[in-house]
């Protein structure tokens, strides 16, 4: 019931604009505002020479906010690295009322029709908060992280926040700046306006 809930979208909200984030962890959510934090920075990204072949193939649709909830269950689910997941179903539900309500946004890659790759986030300002992403099938996610990279960058973004650094963010040029730096851009980013919707038509 919508009372007993622990996440509610003015929590997230809140929380974001802190610069702090939740975890799941068997069940228990924990709150994180790691230092030094990864970002991605939009105006330098590049897709890798390999990747942009691919994407000259045209073998993905793109779609923007289509299937958010659906997005998040592939994300929630099982990997061949790591049984755990972070994203439990309490998680699911107060980010899918955030989507609701116009604050998360999801983009999406389509074979024929079907859903097998993604990603999501939180979107307040300037800011986009990446969360996570999932493929089904050989490059989908890389994909639809290329597009999310046009789209920030067409509508005016100035931070994408990827949290902690690993290999996956790193290889999409993830760099490391203190708490201190970050929240510095972040007050800056919360103070535009930002639409997140491609304005492109070659996708």
């Amino acid at each position: 019931m919508e009372e007993d809930k622990l996440l509610s979208v003015e929590q997230l909200i809140y929380a974001y604009a802190k610069g702090v984030f939740p975890m799941a962890d068997e069940g228990e959510i924990h709150w994180y505002s790691p230092d030094p934090r990864a970002i991605i920075p939009i105006d330098t990204y590049k897709p890798a020479q390999s990747l942009r072949s691919v994407i000259n193939k045209h073998l993905f649709e793109i779609r923007i906010d289509t299937q958010f909830e659906a997005v998040m269950r592939y994300c929630a689910g099982p990997r061949a690295t790591d049984s755990e997941t972070w994203i439990s179903e309490e998680i699911i539900q107060a980010y899918t009322d955030l989507y609701r309500m116009g604050f998360a946004h999801s983009v999406e890659a389509y074979v024929d029709g079907k859903l097998v790759g993604g990603l999501y986030g939180v979107a307040l300002g300037g800011a986009y908060f990446g969360e996570s992403m999932f493929s089904l099938v050989s490059n989908a996610s890389k994909v639809a992280f290329h597009y999310l990279m046009i789209l920030l960058r067409e509508q005016g973004y100035s931070l994408l926040d990827t949290q902690f650094m690993n290999d996956n963010v790193l290889r999409y040029g993830a760099i490391e700046i203190s708490r201190k730096d970050y929240k510095s851009r972040l007050a800056k980013a919360l103070k535009k306006t930002c639409h997140f919707e491609l304005a492109g038509k070659d996708y």
